[in-house]
């Protein structure tokens, strides 16, 4: 039927936040998940994790950010390379690439490799937000 989020893990609940806001993503709701049909689901016991909800724009997409407080974050895989096996990368429609970068710079963001064009229709790029995090850009031509 639809793609209804994507989940993403993160030290810093706040610092996430603030990055996808400016993104222009709103908060939903934050809770705390824990109890029995949590730890089925993800089959770790026990297990306590605070997210936060955030919709796109349009309303149609949602990103999930969790941060772990039972058990511990395992593996991190925040720095490994855009071919790296398994490894996501969450790509975000903007109208200006150009000035989404200057905002985003001013909350930590960093370009990956360089804004290029793709056959007279998009501009894209990726960045390195919050905690490493591997997010694309693209912006519509014409």
């Amino acid at each position: 039927m639809r793609m209804d989020n994507v989940g993403i893990v993160v030290e810093s609940l706040e610092d996430a936040i603030s990055f996808f806001a400016e993104l222009g993503l709103e908060l939903e709701g934050r809770a705390t998940i824990e109890g029995d049909w949590a730890e089925r689901v993800t089959g770790l016991r026990p297990m306590r994790v605070e997210i936060a909800m955030m919709r796109t724009p349009d309303g149609h997409s949602r990103l999930e950010i969790s941060r772990f407080l039972t058990p511990p974050a395992v593996a991190d895989h925040r720095n490994a390379p855009v071919n790296a096996l398994g490894y996501l990368r969450i790509m975000f429609a903007v109208d200006d690439i150009d000035e989404t970068l200057a905002r985003l710079r001013k909350r930590g963001a960093q370009l990956v490799g360089e804004v290029a064009e793709y056959e007279d229709m998009y501009r894209l790029c990726y960045i390195r937000g919050p905690e490493g995090l591997l997010i694309g850009l693209a912006q519509k031509l014409g």
